[in-house]
């Protein structure tokens, strides 16, 4: 029985986003609406302004969300309580600001009572509300409609579908933002500097290789008995062959037992004679993260390989055990 309510509300919250995506498209006004509030925000926030999002009880938990959202990927929000805000936080607005009050019935007195101060300031309201004739809707800029049939409470009472489709629709704003502003990955690597989010958007693979001397390289015309010398000193799977700094190829710990079928042949080869030339390789400045999907989404996988500058010199070796640890 459980595990059937568990279903029903999935259905029903995925049914919420369904139904208003279609009322959207359908809906040349909401679509005018969703467009001028989208560029009045990228013109505020161009001047320096910021995008306030405010919401009393679950919404202004769903409120903190979006504007974190924005924030990070780079439209400049801020979550204000409208209680807070009614006992001085309204010194947060500025003259270039937008509001976003999210309230369902839309008739929530501590943001209803707001609405004539965001106006004295010049601060434009978007209503993101269930109620399209609600007091907020009435007053404010621009309403985008977040009715939803029901709520997924068995109840019909929780805030549950409601909540759900307000926050995707902010999601679908800051996600349009982000779009219309160029915001790239490396801009949002700036706002993500901890974590393994952070890790991923900004460690490059010279932060991780084991940089030459410390990687094992040989000349081509090196003997097995210094390939193997390097090869346990250095355990890291791999050496370099190297022409002067330039990369020719690698011997891995594979090739390695492969030409010891040779065997008593084995001490007369040369490195060049077992390496794999012209390998794969991966510049310094990649992203470690690039580096890692490199090596694994292979049909056969790669656990060593060998690092190089824009020019083919050899720089050092990066194992996927490190990646692996790292992310």
């Amino acid at each position: 029985m459980s595990f059937k309510e568990f279903c029903r509300v999935l259905r029903l919250e995925s049914k919420a986003i369904e139904t208003s995506l279609s009322r959207f498209e359908s809906s040349p006004d909401q679509q005018r609406t969703i467009t001028s509030a989208i560029e009045l925000i990228m013109e505020q926030t161009q001047k320096g302004g910021k995008v306030l999002v405010l919401g009393l009880g679950k919404s202004g938990k769903i409120a903190a969300k979006i504007s974190a959202t924005l924030s990070s990927t780079g439209t400049p929000s801020l979550y204000v309580h409208p209680t807070e805000a009614l006992h001085g936080d309204l010194g947060v607005v500025g003259s270039h600001d937008v509001v976003i009050a999210i309230s369902y019935t839309g008739n929530t007195e501590e943001v209803v009572t707001l609405l004539p101060y965001f106006e004295k300031r010049g601060a434009p309201v978007i209503a993101l509300t269930g109620n399209l004739n609600s007091k907020l809707a009435s007053k404010s800029k621009w309403v985008l409609d977040c009715s939803v049939d029901e709520e997924a409470c068995s109840h019909n009472l929780a805030p549950t579908s409601s909540t759900t489709l307000t926050l995707a629709i902010g999601d679908a704003l800051a996600m349009a933002l982000m779009q219309a502003r160029g915001f790239t990955a490396q801009d949002f690597a700036k706002n993500h500097p901890g974590g393994s989010l952070g890790k991923r958007l900004q460690l490059q693979v010279r932060d991780l290789m084991h940089p030459i001397p410390t990687s094992p390289v040989i000349h081509p015309e090196g003997t097995m008995d210094e390939v193997l010398t390097l090869s346990t000193e250095k355990k890291l799977g791999a050496v370099l062959v190297c022409e002067g700094t330039r990369l020719k190829g690698i011997i891995t710990d594979g090739d390695i037992r492969r030409a010891l079928r040779l065997r008593e042949k084995f001490f007369d080869l040369t490195a060049e004679a077992i390496m794999t030339p012209s390998p794969i390789t991966i510049l310094d400045q990649a992203l470690a993260y690039d580096a890692l999907r490199l090596m694994e989404e292979r049909e056969s996988q790669i656990s060593v390989l060998p690092v190089i500058d824009q020019h083919g010199n050899a720089l050092g070796l990066l194992r996927i055990h490190d990646l692996v640890q790292t992310f």
